[in-house]
Parts: structure tokens; C-alpha cells; sequence
């Protein structure tokens, strides 16, 4: 036992080394996450608001303008510009400056007053599919309560008492995410397509690096076994990643404001095994990689789409072609990404993700042992 732990050490000892060697990719791995990090949670966004809205109102009347302060009062709609035509929202559109065109037909407020159906075009400028059906449900939104005002002004003016009619008063509340901040959505499932990404891609170069440096021989001759050349190999990296996740949680915490409503605990062991699992995948290709520009290019493409994609970080995984849907299980940012969000979010624990954990588990010793597996067939030709 202390003979392999020995051995074990020995390794970890050459791979601080060669990291020391070069500071500048020490500080890039360490600096690089939290880039990642601000970068992501500022750019990507689900949050619209603020929407550039065009106004073309050809009625002109007391009436239209009272309609169109709907709008100005909203804070998703933003008024800033004002047209004559409807040519103008073909150039509103067509330069970007609008993404929201409200016209008001001619008469507007002479069939309201007669009682008749008044006509108000919306246009949305599709290009964007989010912001255009957000816009949508806003503007029916707004549609609805001015037409809910014309009623109750209609009542009064009848002499009619709209009281005592039965009415539906639906209330809505949001869980976990009540203010419905993209940021706390996001950020959990970003810390783990980060740590992936930085952990497959330096550990898939390490053992591609011993051959170009034409020290796998020796590694080969010594009294090293496989198994301990991964363990070795993975320890350093481990640290590296253990201090990463604990630097993107707090960044997340302080800088963000992400609660952490669930069980510490059940988060460290997800981020350990989670770390584990991405490693072995990184030794993996690693192991299988003939140069270090193929093993950079495999690990960019397993570790970033398919964490990105396939592991509910961006998409809902039930709203994906089921064969997807499958195709992700085999990835560890799956597991992980319902980890930290049941977490941070939900207040969840070990009895809700142990599911999750074990699979976890599972697919770190998979990984590491298939490693070594291929890493020894790779040896032996």
C-alpha cells in the first residue's frame, strides 16, 4: 500500500512540477473559469425588457393617446420613436431600431365611442423568436386590461353594477426563482459546463504530452501500474478543480447573489464526483488521442457542446428530439447541472439527489478504468 501510494506521489510531484514550469498556463487554468464565468452570465440572458418600440398612431385623438400610455407605462415596452406611416416600421425594422411596431388605425376612437370593434395592428420583428414572443403575450396582456377599462367605463355609464358578476381572479406565484432572474437560472448550470470544460481539456493533453516529450517510454518501464498513473495524473488537476469550484460558487454567491437554499454537502460531493467523472472522460481521450491538436479538438467538442446542449443548461431536456434526450445521459454535466440547481434553487439534498450522485460515481470509475484500459492496449503495440 505504501509502495503505490508512493508511486502515486511521484506523479503528482512530476505533474505540479511541469504546472510550476509554466505559470502562465497555472494562471490561465485559474483565471480563466472566472472569465468564462462573468462573461456567460453577463452576455447570455433571458431576461427581456426595455423592448425598442415604434408608435405609429394615424388617429390622433384623445382616445389613441390614452391607449398608447399602456404602453409607455410598461417597463417591458420602450416608445422611442413615433411614425407617420406605415412605411416607417419597414425602416424601423429593417435598421434595428425597433423590434415592436404599435399602429392605430384611422377611426380608432370613433368605434369605441360607437360601440364597434376598434382595430390595433402589433408587429413583431421575428428575427429575434424570444423577444418576439414575450412581446406578443405582453401586448395581449395590455390588450386585455384596456379592454377590461372600456368594460367597467361602459357599466358606469349604462348605470350597470359589474360587482356582483362572478369573475375569475387567477393568481400566479413563481417557485424558487420568484423574480425570475436569468442569472439564477443560469449560473448554477454555467459553474458546471465551466469546470467541465477546463477539466477535460488539460486532462486530455497529459498523457499526449508524455509522448511528444518521448517520456512515455520510461513511464512505461517503470514499476508504475496503470491505475496509478491515472490516479496520479488526475490528482493534481482534482485540486486545481476543487479550488475552481469553490471560486466560481463564491463568485456566483457574492457577485450574483445566487441563494443556496439546499444542502452544502450534497453540492461538494456532486462537484467532487462531478470532477472525477469529467477528469476520467479527459483521460479518456487522453488515452486515445494520437496529438495534442486532435486531443484539444475532441475535448472542445465533448466537453463544451454536449455540456452546453444536452445538459439542461440552456434547453429544458423534455423539449429535445427524445433521441437527444437519451444520447445525453451519457454525459456527466447532465447529472450535475440537476445537482447544483436543485440546490441553489430548490433547497434539495441527498434524498432528492442521490439519483443523480450515484450516477455520477458510477461514471467516474467507467471513465478511469476504460482509461487505463486503452491507455494499456496503447502501451503494449
Amino acid at each position: 500500500m505504501m509502495a503505490t501510494l508512493t508511486r502515486i506521489g511521484a506523479i503528482v510531484v512530476k505533474e505540479f512540477r511541469h504546472l510550476l514550469r509554466d505559470p502562465r498556463m497555472l494562471l490561465a487554468v485559474v483565471i480563466t473559469p472566472v472569465i468564462q464565468l462573468l462573461l456567460f452570465a453577463y452576455a447570455i440572458s433571458f431576461d427581456v425588457e426595455n423592448v425598442p418600440t415604434l408608435v405609429v398612431d394615424l388617429d390622433q385623438t384623445q382616445t389613441s393617446r390614452t391607449y398608447l400610455e399602456q404602453y409607455e407605462a410598461s417597463p417591458f415596452f420602450e416608445v422611442v420613436a413615433h411614425g407617420s406611416t406605415l412605411a416607417d416600421v419597414d425602416t424601423a425594422f429593417d435598421q434595428n431600431t425597433a423590434r415592436v411596431a404599435i399602429v392605430i388605425q384611422a377611426g380608432f376612437a370613433r368605434s369605441l365611442a360607437a360601440g364597434e370593434q376598434a382595430q390595433v395592428s402589433v408587429m413583431v420583428d421575428g428575427s429575434e423568436p424570444n423577444a418576439a414572443k414575450v412581446s406578443q403575450a405582453y401586448s395581449v396582456a395590455i390588450n386585455q386590461l384596456y379592454t377590461q377599462q372600456l368594460t367597467r367605463q361602459w357599466a358606469d355609464a349604462q348605470g350597470l353594477d359589474l360587482s356582483s358578476v362572478g369573475m375569475l381572479e387567477p393568481r400566479v406565484r413563481t417557485w424558487y426563482n420568484p423574480e425570475r432572474r436569468s442569472s439564477d437560472f443560469l449560473i448554477p448550470g454555467l459553474m458546471v459546463v465551466i469546470i467541465a470544460i477546463v477539466t477535460v481539456q488539460q486532462t486530455a493533453v497529459t498523457l499526449v504530452r508524455e509522448r511528444d516529450l518521448g517520456t512515455e517510454e520510461q513511464l512505461e518501464v517503470s514499476p508504475l501500474r496503470k491505475v496509478e498513473l491515472m490516479v496520479g495524473k488526475l490528482l493534481p488537476w482534482t485540486l486545481i478543480a476543487f479550488a475552481e469550484v469553490a471560486m466560481i460558487t463564491g463568485l456566483g454567491r457574492t457577485v450574483f447573489g445566487i441563494p443556496m437554499r439546499g444542502d452544502f454537502w450534497a453540492l461538494a460531493v456532486g462537484a467532487a464526483l462531478f470532477v472525477f467523472a469529467s477528469l476520467g472522460m479527459g483521460l479518456l481521450i487522453s488515452a486515445v488521442a494520437p496529438s495534442l491538436d486532435t486531443a484539444n479538438i475532441l475535448a472542445m467538442l465533448i466537453a463544451f457542446l454536449p455540456s452546453f446542449l444536452l445538459s439542461g443548461l440552456a434547453f429544458a431536456l423534455d423539449q429535445i428530439p427524445v433521441v437527444l434526450q437519451w444520447i445525453s445521459y451519457g454525459f456527466p454535466a447532465r447529472y450535475m447541472v440537476t445537482i447544483s440547481r436543485g440546490v441553489f434553487l430548490k433547497g434539495a439534498g441527498f434524498p432528492e439527489v442521490w439519483p443523480e450522485l450515484a450516477a455520477l460515481a458510477v461514471y467516474a470509475v467507467v471513465m478511469i478504468v476504460i482509461s487505463s484500459v486503452l491507455y494499456g492496449r496503447r502501451a503494449r503495440r
